[in-house]
């Protein structure tokens, strides 16, 4: 048999005898490599361990400790389950399967009710034993009409071989059992370590709302319990902070299905939260210069069609509305072709320059079911936008007072854990952007020139840019581990050419204008969710719904009391109310505590003799006695303060 040529990542190559396996190539290397390999890429695809390969190639050797080595047990976990579930429920039918750095999934659906979390551990313990029976795992091939007989009773199955191209369909064969499986799996059901089934949850077959629902199964799994146990961890506190638990906890909104997904109700709670940001964020950019404006919310197709969005971005953009006399109007999906209005309302001379306009705009995003989570990705938002027209030498210095009024709110809604980074265009498919080389290079060096001057630490990403210049993105994590970008400035030397914008310069000839993009908190929802789980749920004092809740000892005899104490907070622009309930004392003062109420006041005979009030803190099981004026001093320090310690 001929020899085949194997390049190692080093670049050296070695001659192996055709059918050599990624295990014996890992062998040849070292004793410990094979121990700690479970797969191979070959030519940059993932293969089996113990595929034979059959021509020459690139191969680097995937090991546990890896990320793809994860991945790799993951998918074998999740074929596992798919064995266990035909097991447990001989009809079910098995839909996409999906391993990643989160873990796993599989999707099911069955005539009678749905799999349930109490079904999991059933479920578990069959994966359990066919991991203690260390079987084999062997990749096999059929052809596409032996394969669709396979599974002639499953449709989700059906339409996977369907859209398998050729006609060989890849298979494992576990015991008995033949898994339908296009990905690298480990050799033996036994190399299966520390596994965990998580939950179940609903979701469209391929992600479409007009598909069928179907159940899908969340799992994980690791090469060490200890692994396990912290992701584990990890994740418990994630559920703890999930701003749609925490949502539906503290009564802040719902999105109803019947009304439609992604477009969240704000109850008294959530919205209190949201118009408290929203008083914040326009005090802050009026006494920075913004000039505040309403523009309308839909606009002509042509003005999309002009900034370039029709042609860029039509997939995340509702269709338009056909007015029936020739024109068609569109929900707007940015609200910088409306800003733009607003300059070329009046011919502007370069002593109004900065000119910086802000807005709480609403926009729409034709964003698919699937992709659709609580506040942070929504079809309906309001976008905390701003855009300043500057002549070119006025850059610089706007990007830097544009970074430092980021960098002032931050640390007034205490956001601590957050990056920058640099978005550049992707060099090597630059079609997709507009269309002028020294445009993008002169923004890319401005923004890369102004990061430096301010001597602020940030990455490059190339590729991560908008279709119309560089941006910085100011990156952080949801309490779910997904990266969000929560602010941007961002460069745009195309839009004022497009709308052939102009200020009159100090010559008194026409000049351009640079256009810069920028939002400091994102949108309101998405701003909403981050706070709702970076705070878990303990909003700071000053943006809490409800900052006061007062509980008299006996309505009847201090309930007066305690009205007098909530008028004279409320007219110091307190929320406060009184919790006349009836309740024991002790319930209504840990309903407080979940509520997660900054102050709890509670008045009795004594309170209410010294003009005084019983104070506990949100979290402190200690009570503290004061006079009533002198805990309203306190609260109002509180939120003066934004709640900072310091």
């Amino acid at each position: 048999m001929a020899d085949i040529s194997i390049q190692f990542p080093d670049g050296k190559s070695k001659d192996f005898p055709a059918g050599t396996t990624p295990a014996d190539v890992a062998k040849s290397i070292s004793i410990s490599l094979a121990k700690k390999a479970v797969a191979a890429k070959l030519d940059g695809k993932l293969v089996d361990y113990l595929t034979p390969l059959a021509g020459d190639g690139a191969i680097e050797i995937v090991t546990k400790d890896s990320a793809e080595g994860l991945s790799v047990l993951r998918n074998t976990t999740a074929a596992l389950l798919r064995i266990a579930l035909k097991k447990q429920f001989p009809a079910i039918r098995l839909g996409e399967v999906s391993a990643d750095e989160d873990g796993f999934f599989v999707d099911t659906d069955k005539d009678d009710q749905q799999v349930s979390v109490d079904e999991l551990d059933a479920l578990s313990v069959i994966v359990e034993k066919l991991v203690s029976d260390k079987l084999a795992i062997e990749r096999t091939s059929l052809p596409k009409a032996d394969a669709l007989a396979l599974v002639k009773d499953d449709p989700y199955s059906t339409e996977l071989i369907n859209a398998v191209d050729g006609d060989a369909v890849s298979f494992l064969k576990i015991g008995d059992y033949q898994v339908l499986s296009d990905g690298a799996q480990l050799a033996n059901t036994g190399d299966v370590k520390k596994f965990k089934l998580l939950s179940v949850a609903g979701a469209y077959w391929q992600g479409k709302s007009s598909n069928p629902m179907l159940q899908r199964i969340y799992g994980t799994a690791f090469y060490k319990q200890a692994d396990l146990d912290a992701d584990l961890a990890k994740r418990q506190e994630a559920r703890e902070r999930d701003h749609r638990v925490i949502g539906n906890q503290l009564d802040l909104f719902f999105v109803d299905p019947k009304v439609g997904a992604g477009l969240p109700y704000w109850m008294p709670n959530g919205a209190t939260i949201r118009r408290t940001i929203e008083r914040y964020i326009i005090d802050k950019e009026v006494a920075n210069g913004y000039q505040h404006v309403y523009t309308p919310v839909l606009a002509n197709l042509d003005l999309y069609k002009q900034s370039g969005h029709w042609a860029h971005y039509r997939e995340d953009m509702f269709p338009p509305m056909d007015m029936g006399d020739g024109e068609q109007l569109e929900l707007r999906p940015m609200n910088c072709p409306s800003h733009i209005q607003i300059y070329n309302h009046h011919i502007r001379s370069y002593r109004e320059l900065p000119l910086r306009i802000a807005e709480l705009g609403m926009m729409h995003r034709y964003e698919k079911s699937g992709a659709l989570s609580g506040l942070q990705r929504v079809r309906e938002m309001t976008l905390n936008d701003g855009h300043t027209f500057v002549a070119p030498e006025q850059i610089q210095d706007e990007f830097k007072s544009i970074l430092d009024l980021m960098v002032k709110v931050y640390r007034d809604f205490d956001i601590k854990d957050y990056t920058f980074r640099l978005s550049y265009r992707d060099p090597k498919n630059t079609e997709k952007y507009f269309d002028d080389d020294e445009m993008w290079n002169n923004a890319q060096t401005m923004l890369k020139g102004a990061m430096d001057d301010l001597g602020l630490p940030y990455v490059e990403a190339e590729g991560e840019a908008a279709f119309y210049g560089p941006k910085l993105d100011v990156q952080t994590k949801t309490a779910l581990g997904n990266e969000e970008t929560l602010s941007t400035i961002q460069l745009d030397f195309m839009l004022p050419e497009r709308f052939d914008l102009h200020y009159i310069g100090a010559d008194g000839e026409e000049h351009r204008p640079v256009m810069i993009h920028r939002g400091l908190v994102s949108t309101m929802e998405r701003f909403t969710a981050y706070l709702t789980e970076i705070y878990k749920g303990a909003f700071p004092t000053w943006l809490a719904p409800k900052q006061v809740t007062i509980i008299p000892v006996s309505e009847e005899k201090h309930g007066a009391y305690a009205d007098k104490l909530a008028a004279e907070l409320k007219a110091a622009d307190v929320r406060v109310n009184v919790d006349k309930r009836g309740e024991k004392m002790g319930y209504l003062i840990r309903d407080a505590q979940t509520h997660k109420i900054p102050y709890t006041l509670v008045v009795g005979e004594d309170e209410m003799a010294n003009g005084t009030v019983s104070v506990r803190k949100y979290g402190e099981d200690d009570s503290q006695s004061m006079s009533s004026d002198a805990f309203v001093k306190e609260i109002l320090a509180d939120i003066a303060s934004y709640s900072r310690e310091d």
